[in-house]
């Protein structure tokens, strides 16, 4: 009888937690490296910092004109 190994690394994601979008930005080296030493600071690698920042960002801007925040949904997730 054989024995099924376990299968190492993360667990899949939900599909509806998956990034599949891709966004361009120009920068110049300054930026980047600022957003560099500042996601190293925050302890998060650079894409996630900038998520972050964009996520509060567009926050603050979509509830001051009273529109709906799309990534903001609420699932009953346990």
């Amino acid at each position: 009888m054989k024995t099924q190994l376990k299968r190492r690394g993360r667990p899949p994601q939900s599909s509806d937690k998956l990034q599949t979008e891709y966004l361009d930005v120009r920068l110049s080296l300054a930026e980047k490296q600022a957003f560099k030493e500042s996601a190293d600071i925050a302890g998060l690698p650079l894409s996630a910092w900038v998520r972050e920042r964009l996520r509060q960002s567009a926050t603050r801007e979509l509830e001051a004109a009273a529109r709906p925040i799309p990534f903001l949904t609420y699932t009953n997730e346990k």
